[in-house]
């Protein structure tokens, strides 16, 4: 069992998110293990009062799996937004995974940066190369990377 399960604190969309991102990963080249939902635990139906009105059917807790990473997420209205002080780092081993991901993930251009993008839940991934440290030893390649939205392998090798 894993000891530190992320969560993740959407407005009302936790179970759309859970299924788009089991989609994504479950259809990425180099997948390992399949990705699922566990659980679903669901508000009360039926609240007329305090933090669980209007909540009816939205998920109170659920947990997903992306290649053996375990995740709980929830609804909790609009309090709380993701910002790009927590992302998560997906290592592709080569360039079609980057682009796999990169294609079906990033949908804020302007949020696009060094291998970062923002999907449209507004969640902030880095999708890089798993050898982006071999990739970056020199200050050319690094200059290169930090012109780039999505990474390109080849030209970080030819920097």
């Amino acid at each position: 069992m894993q000891k530190i399960i992320p969560s993740l604190w959407f407005d009302k969309d936790a179970e759309e998110a859970m299924n788009f991102y089991v989609d994504v990963f479950n259809g990425a080249p180099y997948k390992k293990q399949e990705s699922k939902i566990v659980s679903i635990k669901r508000y009360p139906e039926g609240v007329k009062e305090g933090p669980m009105a209007g909540m009816d059917g939205k998920v109170l807790t659920g947990i997903f799996e992306l290649e053996g990473q375990r995740y709980m997420c929830l609804d909790g209205g609009p309090l709380f937004k993701f910002n790009e002080a927590v992302s998560f780092v997906i290592n592709c081993e080569d360039q079609e995974e980057i682009d796999y991901f990169w294609e079906n993930l990033s949908s804020v251009p302007e949020s696009e940066q060094c291998g970062w993008c923002k999907d449209k839940f507004g969640f902030s991934w880095q999708i890089i190369p798993k050898n982006m440290g071999e990739l970056l030893k020199t200050d050319k390649a690094l200059q290169a990377m930090f012109k780039m939205h999505k990474i390109n392998i080849k030209e970080l090798e030819e920097a």
